[in-house]
């Protein structure tokens, strides 16, 4: 078992190395290693081939989305709460959402693990409209579509450098409460 110090780490790389195969998505395991200032043994340390590396990121991501919307704690305090938890935990792992975007094709996330992911929102945007937070003109799977999707939008555009890091949850938040309308 690694210990809480070397799992920061690994995570660390983990997320180095999801951006850099989406900047570089060609690049050689030596050309990845350099990219993110380790050596070609301390890649191979984690994992020998291409394919290897792609496969163990989808699976960190995937593990890192559960625990994003466990640590969310969104059946818990009121929905605005619950939403700027969620915003704020997802964030923190904006590489391997960038990451999965671009691999979600390869992916082996099981169908239980989306259906999970997706009834744990639906439950949450059901509450925030029961609680008179988000509408309810639009139902809740609507809703976990739209917050995805601006979400993941809103964090690519960051990445290429479209819209600007500071503030990205406020804009994220504003965008999916209030969308574009003027007032």
């Amino acid at each position: 078992m690694a210990t809480p110090g070397v799992e920061v780490e690994d995570g660390r790389i983990l997320a180095a190395l999801a951006l850099a195969l989406v900047d570089r998505p060609r690049a050689s395991l030596q050309e990845l290693a350099g990219a993110i200032g380790i050596s070609k043994t301390t890649l191979y340390r984690f994992c020998r081939t291409r394919e290897q590396l792609i496969e163990r990121l989808i699976n960190h991501a995937t593990q890192v989305i559960s625990e994003t919307l466990r640590k969310a704690e969104l059946e818990q305090g009121g929905p605005l709460e619950g939403l700027r938890r969620l915003l704020a935990n997802s964030l923190e792992h904006r590489e391997l959402t960038a990451f999965l975007m671009y691999y979600w094709k390869d992916a082996s996330v099981t169908p239980s693990e989306e259906a999970e992911w997706n009834a744990t929102l639906d439950a949450f945007f059901l509450r925030g409209q029961q609680a008179g937070m988000f509408r309810i003109d639009i139902a809740a799977p609507a809703l976990t579509e739209i917050w995805v999707n601006i979400l993941v939008g809103l964090m690519d555009a960051e990445r290429r450098g479209r819209v600007a890091r500071s503030g990205l949850a406020a804009l994220v938040e504003r965008a999916f409460l209030y969308g574009a309308a003027a007032r």
